[in-house]
């Protein structure tokens, strides 16, 4: 199936790891011009180098801290200036920390504020005036299971991801009469940097057990038994960039592997 996407200028937030790095990936093969923001330029760097052995027309890295106001900007001013346009938005950022509702301090909060929401609502403003201008535009902002059903044990996180969905929603209504497309999407646990890494999710949940213990744990509680991986994300995310999506606006794509039994 083509999905429309040979020379659209796309830019991915949090895009050198992860889910970001996957879905440039796909994105790349199919054709599009790809932009990855973040703080590593390292990561950005070895992200590149994929995207260009998978066949990039044209690849490119910003380093930027997109918690940071003027983060986000940055890397949209960026990205428009190299393709001279812009026609899709994934705003990838996001971090999470096991810890108790009691635990979190204001600092922590107001951290979680800027990482995991700020970045991806001055991200959207900042794109919104070039998106306007394209005939395929698309949002697709990365949120998470924990934003429909609360995780106890990742409370700030799961506090932003919900404000997320709501922001994502709103922007969708707003925004479909100038034909920005907006559409949120809500991973379950992944097999990403953030779990996989020393010192990451798997690390902090294991509590007395081994991460493999704790690995396999968040797998167990998916219906589908597994946790997913980053190129399953990647492929539905490509879907919502894509022109088969003209008629998917406004809309919570859970990717969960059932995580969340809700109908509505």
């Amino acid at each position: 199936m083509d999905l429309g996407l040979t020379g659209r200028a796309v830019l991915i937030t949090g895009g050198s790891q992860g889910i970001g790095r996957a879905t440039a990936e796909v994105l790349a093969r199919e054709g599009a011009r790809v932009a990855v923001a973040a703080r590593s330029q390292d990561a950005l760097d070895e992200t590149v180098a994929l995207l260009e052995s998978a066949g990039a027309a044209d690849a490119f890295g910003i380093q930027a801290d997109l918690a940071l106001p003027g983060g986000p900007e940055w890397a949209v001013s960026k990205a428009c200036s190299r393709f001279g346009a812009l026609d899709v938005l994934v705003a990838n950022v996001g971090f999470a920390v096991a810890r108790k509702l009691d635990d979190v301090t204001d600092a922590e909060w107001e951290e979680s504020f800027q990482l995991n929401l700020m970045s991806h609502i001055r991200a959207v403003r900042a794109a919104l005036p070039h998106l306007r201008q394209s005939d395929q535009a698309r949002v697709v902002l990365v949120s998470s299971t924990a934003g429909k059903r609360p995780s106890g044990g990742m409370p700030d996180y799961s506090v932003m991801k919900a404000a997320l969905l709501s922001f994502s929603k709103l922007v969708a209504d707003l925004e479909a009469k100038n034909g920005v497309l907006v559409n949120a999407i809500c991973p379950g646990p992944t097999g990403t940097p953030a779990w996989l890494a020393e010192g990451g999710l798997a690390d902090q949940t294991r509590g007395e057990g081994t991460r493999e213990d704790a690995l396999a744990k968040a797998g167990a509680g998916r219906p589908i038994g597994r946790m997913a991986e980053p190129a399953e994300i990647a492929d539905i995310i490509a879907v919502l960039c894509s022109a088969r999506a003209s008629y998917v606006t406004g809309s919570a794509w859970g990717v969960d592997g059932g995580t969340v039994p809700v109908i509505i």
